[in-house]
């Protein structure tokens, strides 16, 4: 018999890590989803049973998996793939669908892509944490947002480290150190005038080389990551508070009206006035 629990996240504004659903299931025999493409990031870990899992490598080419025991496997964004329980040993799993600034760096840490899509834990103990951690988002699928992100941060910390996929670390932690710096200038200025060379410059790099390993760690230039933040920010103040779209565009470093409301349709699909009067929450 075919037990499911399936809750998906409340619409809220994560920047850096976002959570959009979560579930567990024991499965029937040969029970099968797909051939489908997700919009985000999406790991199944097996609780038990075993299944197959047939996806696109990143060349397009179809490669197919047998999965057991204390393995996972992670979907990427746009990637076709089918998975599917086994006939006589049917696996139960549990999943959580996940994106945001920071997914690409957890996922690479991980050593997960598309052409390595399967999770081998070397540590028993924090694979099973990470499993708990899933888990209690299963289990508390009521409590708040940010309590609920919280523990997606956990659950991303045991599957890096108990994959111990560290044969880049030495090398990538200058790089780690630039993306943060660079990160944590954004958000502190995010208000005012600032360009790409301002950023690189604070990491003391290059426009160039900056963007280049900005976007492999984050999967989004500079200027895109810079203009979600500024509109997510937006979004913010245009739900919680009364101020007007010309204070607004100001706060989120956007001096000319016309342009903030422009970049704020093209994200978001309506005006900041018509997005206020759909989400604006009564303070």
């Amino acid at each position: 018999m075919q037990e499911l629990i399936f809750s998906v996240f409340p619409n809220e504004n994560f920047v850096d890590l976002g959570l959009y659903q979560y579930g567990w299931e024991q499965c029937t025999p040969s029970h099968s989803y797909g051939p489908a493409a997700r919009n985000h990031y999406l790991f199944h870990y097996v609780i038990s049973g075993t299944g197959m899992l047939m996806s696109d490598d990143s060349k397009g080419n179809t490669q197919t998996y047998h999965i057991k025991t204390g393995q996972g496997f992670m979907l990427f964004p746009g990637q076709i793939s089918t998975y599917v329980a086994d006939r006589n040993l049917p696996w139960e799993y549990t999943w959580v669908e996940f994106d945001g600034l920071r997914a690409k760096g957890a996922v690479d840490a991980a050593g997960l892509s598309k052409d390595q899509p399967i999770y081998h834990a070397r540590s028993k103990d924090l694979r099973e944490e990470m499993m708990k951690e899933m888990l209690y988002l299963v289990e508390h699928k009521d409590m708040p947002p940010l309590h609920l992100i919280g523990h997606v941060y956990l659950f991303l910390d045991f599957l890096t480290r108990s994959t111990v996929h560290m044969a880049n670390a030495k090398g990538s932690s200058l790089r780690d150190f630039y993306i943060k710096e660079a990160l944590s200038f954004m958000e502190q200025n995010f208000q005012n005038d600032i360009s790409v060379e301002d950023i690189a410059a604070t990491c003391g790099l290059n426009r160039s080389y900056f963007g280049k390993i900005f976007k492999e760690a984050l999967g989004k230039s500079p200027q895109e990551f810079l203009l979600s933040y500024r509109m997510i920010k937006a979004a913010e103040l245009l739900k919680l508070t009364r101020l007007s779209i010309g204070d607004i565009s100001n706060a989120v470093g956007y001096a000319n009206q016309l342009h903030f409301s422009r970049a704020f349709k093209n994200m978001y699909g309506l005006s900041p006035r018509e997005w206020r009067n759909q989400n604006r929450i009564l303070v």
